[in-house]
């Protein structure tokens, strides 16, 4: 993978650092993951709830110093914030330092974190990727010998690394950066990933716009998108571009895959059976089926960061899809209203309705003070320009739209105003 002459510049190393019976126990945790099935709906705790309560009250520091006393929908929420302003206190006693693993995150809320993690914890991401292939029919072929996994990135300084997968019989994983700085000549972008013939390429939608550009050759089996919300025009563009599957993953550094978007049912089906989800209003009351608030986690697979109340900062609903619960109009962050030419408010939902055919990797859609509208698109993407501008018109009662150019090449906040009003609970 390092060695091949149309390489890209590796500039890091990573590895899985699983011990063999770690591997053994992995295997047996990805079946049993296939086959466990959800023991809650919304609204009705799971079971394993009460004890992991006590768990985490008696074990971890944070908890313990705040006190139970109350029941489940009456504890206080946290959040990035309090994360940010002491991880260890969030990491439960038992857990061994020796081995623990810390990896920085930015995201989008101006709150970096230091999030705590552990080998078997990586290595665990991939049961949650199976169990939303699994839902479409698809099941990882390629083992010893073959690339399993290609990740994608698109930033002016990214990690990057090979590595393998032992519960794929070793086969490859790679992490490469599609940034022409990364690459000795920028054709090879398109030779390393047809000669490595990955079965299956994740990436971000900013990553995926700039795959779309290149002239592959090669069909991978299934393409993931994860960290950020993807477009209808977009999924379609790379549906249509490599001939397979293109899977929306709703997924967060502080709890891994959480839910894949089901389209049959209208909604992110979840994957974590050991997560329980609520959507609470802003005082942090657990809101009945149906009605939007904000995405809250308690439990989860990291044994290093177990999450209690988490508010993550997105939105949604939660219903049924059949006998697993889902979230209906995933949005991320906060909602924002904009105010048209007519003097009505609009939600950002709207906002995406309307630019969600177009191919877009990327947007911001800004109010300033005085109401005017700016929309920032990437450089690459300014020939969408007039069509996207047309659209948001439209949205807007017919208000002037400006365009400017985005220059940042990692996640940012899509819907940003600088009314007061435009900001909801």
């Amino acid at each position: 993978m390092r060695e091949h002459p149309a390489a890209p510049i590796f500039r890091n190393q990573s590895g899985n650092r699983l011990l063999a019976e770690e591997v053994t126990q992995l295997r047996a945790y990805e079946q049993q993951v296939m086959a466990t099935r959800f023991e809650w709906q919304p609204g009705v705790p799971p079971p394993w709830l009460t004890g992991f309560l006590d768990a985490v009250h008696a074990q971890v520091p944070y908890f313990r110093a705040r006190g139970r006393g109350t029941a489940f929908e009456a504890l206080p929420t946290t959040d990035r914030g309090d994360l940010a302003a002491d991880i260890a206190r969030f990491v439960p006693d038992p857990v061994p330092l020796e081995r623990m693993m810390n990896f920085r995150t930015t995201g989008t809320t101006g709150h970096p974190l230091v999030l705590p993690s552990h080998p078997v914890v990586a290595a665990r991401y991939l049961a949650y990727h199976k169990r939303a292939l699994a839902r479409f029919g698809i099941s990882l072929q390629h083992g010893r010998g073959q690339m399993g996994v290609m990740l994608l990135g698109m930033q002016q300084r990214c990690f990057t690394y090979v590595s393998v997968t032992p519960t794929m019989d070793e086969s490859g994983l790679a992490k490469i950066n599609l940034h022409p700085n990364d690459w000795r000549d920028v054709d090879d972008r398109a030779r390393y990933i047809d000669q490595m013939q990955p079965e299956v390429i994740a990436g971000d939608p900013i990553s995926f716009a700039t795959l779309l550009q290149l002239p592959l050759s090669h069909r991978p089996r299934v393409l993931l998108s994860v960290s950020m919300a993807l477009s209808t025009g977009l999924r379609t563009a790379l549906e249509a571009r490599f001939g397979c599957p293109v899977l929306d993953l709703y997924s967060m550094n502080e709890a891994g895959p959480l839910a894949v978007h089901d389209d049959a049912y209208g909604g992110h089906v979840l994957l974590q059976p050991g997560m329980y989800v609520e959507v609470v209003d802003a005082a942090g009351r657990a809101l009945p089926a149906g009605q939007e608030g904000e995405i809250t986690l308690t439990g989860g697979f990291n044994f290093c960061l177990p999450l209690l109340r988490y508010r993550t900062g997105d939105r949604g609903a939660l219903a049924m899809a059949g006998d697993v619960p889902m979230i209906v109009g995933l949005q991320g962050r906060r909602p924002v209203r904009y105010l048209t030419a007519n003097g009505r408010w609009i939600n950002n939902i709207d906002v995406s309705h309307a630019l969600a055919p177009l191919p877009l990797s990327r947007y911001r859609v800004h109010q300033h003070a005085d109401a005017g509208i700016t929309l920032h698109l990437p450089v690459a993407e300014a020939g969408l320009a007039d069509d996207a501008v047309a659209r948001l018109r439209q949205a807007l009662d017919g208000r002037a739209v400006q365009v400017q150019r985005l220059h940042a090449e990692d996640k940012l906040l899509q819907y940003t105003t600088d009314l007061p009003e435009g900001f909801t609970a």
